[in-house]
């Protein structure tokens, strides 16, 4: 292969994971916002589980966001029917300067794990609760599940609700088929080199990565004891295609199968109360409730 194809290929991945990384779930500008450490109703540590509630619920946010970006709808939607609500930002890169350091995600999903465990022990021992349950958005729909398989997390997590889930990875902009022809003709040392230094995660959500698939070894992603509901959209523009989201064994919910007026695409479904009732449901199955169908724009709540 030629010197100068070299050059066009990497050139050509790189613009094209640029772009992921700038389309990814960020709900807020840069600026002062992203200095907020929590959400409202969030990471009240004298917060004690009640009766109906026992399980803290921990907000895990998506690619590039914030915990205070991400979960400015939820959360205080969750605080407000009584659950105690956790956040954290995880997974930011120190090597990158203000704003985009401040953000989260970028870490290898591995590392955000760890610090993912290092959270939900905290929220346990301050609320002495024997167990959490997850509410994930994108790369936090797909990361918690490596705490809970390979990190002992099953232990601890009761359900895991995940938000615009990818288990089989996305092929946005044909990034996946990109990915694997770099690696075909000897670019990956190159790739690593100059893409996974900015964004170690992005290259792990691309369909065929070898993060896929070990979260899909031996018999899946689910694991025995934790109680899955995965919320996707036909809107979703950054896994591609949707379907990505379903996961075996899981309660697989579509939002416009039941709510065709649900326009909501992938940031925006932390913004829909279409997907809150859901959230809510999954979270408290004893109580649940009939999921309104709501007219829900393509942004959802933000505006």
């Amino acid at each position: 292969m030629t010197s100068r194809l070299r050059a066009i290929l990497l050139t050509a991945v790189t613009a094209l994971v640029a772009a992921l990384v700038l389309a990814a779930p960020a709900q807020a500008a840069p600026g002062a916002d992203l200095l907020a450490p929590s959400p409202p109703g969030s990471n009240d540590f004298s917060c004690r589980p009640t009766a109906q509630h026992p399980n803290p619920v921990v907000l895990v946010h998506g690619l590039l966001a914030t915990q205070f970006d991400n979960w400015q709808y939820i959360a205080p939607q969750l605080k407000a029917r009584g659950y105690c609500v956790f956040s954290l930002t995880y997974g930011q890169n120190a090597l990158l300067p203000p704003p985009v350091g401040l953000v989260g995600g970028l870490a290898p999903m591995e590392r955000s794990a760890q610090e993912l465990a290092t959270f939900v022990q905290r929220v346990r021992t301050a609320t002495t609760a024997q167990k959490v349950d997850v509410v994930g958005h994108s790369e936090g729909s797909l990361m918690p599940d490596y705490y809970v398989k390979f990190l002992g997390g099953s232990r601890y997590v009761d359900r895991y609700v995940g938000m615009t889930p990818l288990w089989q990875g996305t092929n946005t902009l044909a990034l996946d088929f990109l990915n694997r022809t770099g690696k075909e003709l000897g670019l990956d040392p190159v790739l690593v080199a100059s893409l996974d230094q900015a964004c170690a995660s992005c290259r792990q959500f691309l369909a065929g990565s070898d993060f896929v698939r070990r979260m899909n070894s031996d018999g899946g992603p689910k694991v025995p004891g934790v109680t899955y509901t995965m919320i996707l959209t036909r809107y979703d523009e950054l896994v591609v295609p949707y379907t990505s989201g379903l996961l075996d064994g899981a309660t697989n919910i579509v939002l416009q199968d039941g709510c065709p007026t649900d326009l909501a695409e992938h940031v925006a479904v932390a913004y829909d109360p279409v997907t809150m009732q859901h959230i809510a449901n999954a979270l408290d199955p004893a109580h649940a409730q009939p999921v309104q169908c709501l007219p829900v724009p393509p942004r959802g709540l933000r505006g």
